[in-house]
């Protein structure tokens, strides 16, 4: 049963939105309380259910202050990613695996409206003109949405899911990530203090594993993380700074970016930086730190192996420096000690396919000695 279509629903808290001043509303308990109470009223003679009524609640509710028909899927700890393609096409993952809901929004406005509102109560603007945006929740989940004119097939909408579960490399052995011989070598390279970098596709694990390994960073260091999106947890780590870059305001200012941080982050005396992601010409002042004083610094990036994954590098960090591209590659083989890729199979499932170490660039190759299980090759 529909308990309210879209344009029912619209004129439902329209009415509470002109009979309430915004203050008032802003408070959550007393604005589910004046929702409970308009549905009552709108209850009386139409035999609903005390269940319909709650239900009816629930979706007043979500829609002003939540993701409407998403919340549900929002607050189940199991699902790890919602992903809208549509309004009337909705994926999510749960449990490593995707699949497709019979959910969906009424209408292109419904998914529009409903961003729009989830934005703005954030203090964020999207729309026409600026139709790209996102932003980090409190409990540390990420949201993009795209709208029209960039999104020619209605509004797309995505959520990653920050469980709140910090993860330890002990789970991820457990769960097949990676062996115990493989989680001893990479503890081990940590705290001795190896730069190490992590690659793989969309997805793989890379951020999960950053966390991982960080936990093995002795709490006594100055540890500075920089990330476009805040996603590291690093519990323990009482000398800890967090930078996060921010992109331009609707006025083209305000911008500060991922080389921004990097510089500001060496004066900040860090024992080591640490990355979230790089993908262009902060590159080089990554590379560079790593190079002048601040060996075990960790980054990852998206490559399809540890090989690619270098000439990537040292693609962004000629780009950035106008270095030759021999140079380049010798800049990076010289900064990274340890390279880590991870893999995520057609079954969900997340794995370490490869751990090397980066010895030296010689004759136009990156000279890397895989682990083979119990040792090195």
């Amino acid at each position: 049963m529909v308990l309210l279509n879209y344009k029912e629903q619209q004129a439902f808290i329209r009415k509470i939105v002109t009979q309430h001043d915004a203050e008032t509303l802003a408070d959550n308990a007393v604005l589910k309380q004046i929702i409970i109470n308009e549905v009552r009223r709108r209850s009386r003679g139409n035999k609903l259910s005390l269940q319909q009524q709650s239900d009816m609640v629930a979706l007043i509710y979500n829609a002003m202050t939540g993701l409407d028909v998403l919340q549900p899927y929002f607050e189940d700890p199991n699902i790890t990613e919602i992903m809208v393609n549509r309004h009337d096409e909705i994926y999510i993952e749960r449990h490593g695996q995707m699949q497709q809901m019979d959910l969906c929004f009424d209408s292109r406005e419904h998914l529009t409206n409903v961003i729009t509102r989830f934005f703005g109560r954030a203090n964020k603007v999207i729309h026409e003109r600026s139709p790209i945006a996102d932003m980090r929740l409190p409990d540390g989940s990420r949201v993009h949405a795209i709208l029209p004119p960039a999104a020619p097939d209605g509004p797309i909408l995505s959520i990653r899911r920050f469980t709140g579960i910090l993860p330890r490399m002990s789970a991820l052995v457990a769960n097949g990530t990676l062996t115990k011989k493989e989680s001893e070598l990479l503890e081990e390279a940590v705290t001795s203090r190896k730069s190490i970098f992590i690659s793989g596709g969309t997805a793989s694990g890379k951020t999960t594993m950053l966390n991982a390994l960080a936990a093995y960073i002795p709490s006594n260091e100055r540890v500075v993380t920089i990330e476009d999106a805040a996603e590291l947890e690093l519990s323990g780590k009482h000398n800890l700074v967090r930078l996060e870059a921010r992109k331009a305001g609707f006025d083209d200012r305000g911008a500060i970016s991922l080389t921004d941080l990097i510089r500001s982050s060496l004066r900040l005396r860090p024992d080591r930086i640490i990355v979230g992601e790089v993908r262009g010409k902060e590159t080089y002042d990554m590379i560079q730190a790593m190079q002048t004083g601040h060996p075990g610094s960790m980054s990852t990036g998206h490559g399809n192996s540890a090989v690619e994954m270098l000439d990537r590098l040292s693609l962004f960090l000629m780009t950035a420096s106008d270095l030759p591209w021999e140079a380049s590659r010798r800049m990076v083989a010289s900064a990274i000690d340890l390279m880590v890729h991870l893999r995520r199979d057609s079954s969900g499932k997340r794995r370490v396919e490869e751990i090397s170490k980066l010895l030296a660039y010689e004759n136009g190759k990156f000279i890397l000695e895989p682990f083979e299980g119990g040792d090195f090759a």
